[in-house]
């Protein structure tokens, strides 16, 4: 199933840019107490590739819907990255640290899309 949230479109499209792997969307909508529509979840092999990503998301999504994210937390180390979009919220992790905080099982009632 593809996604047809253009803000989302734009998110992966910055993540396949710079290689980003494993990609994973969590279509969120529908679940109750969530904080956001969608999660977004991709893993880089080292910090530095963690940065690019980071970098590539935030150019992709500037020119292709003109918006920019509320805050980003995590640059410090790019072990974890995350990016708030408000109704999309990015995860950029090292795989080790995916592994560990395994956020794709926390919402094991949505809908999980990956992306091939």
């Amino acid at each position: 199933m593809k996604i047809e949230n253009k803000l989302v479109q734009s998110v992966v499209a910055g993540i396949e840019e710079k290689k980003g792997e494993d990609i994973v969307v969590i279509d969120l909508d529908g679940v109750e107490g969530a904080i956001c529509k969608f999660f977004v979840i991709c893993s880089g092999n080292s910090p530095i590739q963690v940065d690019a990503i980071c970098d590539s998301v935030e150019e992709t999504v500037r020119k292709l819907c003109s918006e920019k994210p509320v805050r980003i937390a995590g640059r410090e180390n790019s072990q974890w990255v995350a990016i708030d979009y408000t109704d999309v919220m990015v995860h950029i992790f090292l795989p080790d640290a995916r592994r560990y905080y395994s956020l794709e099982d926390l919402w094991n009632d949505a809908e999980i899309i990956v992306e091939e």
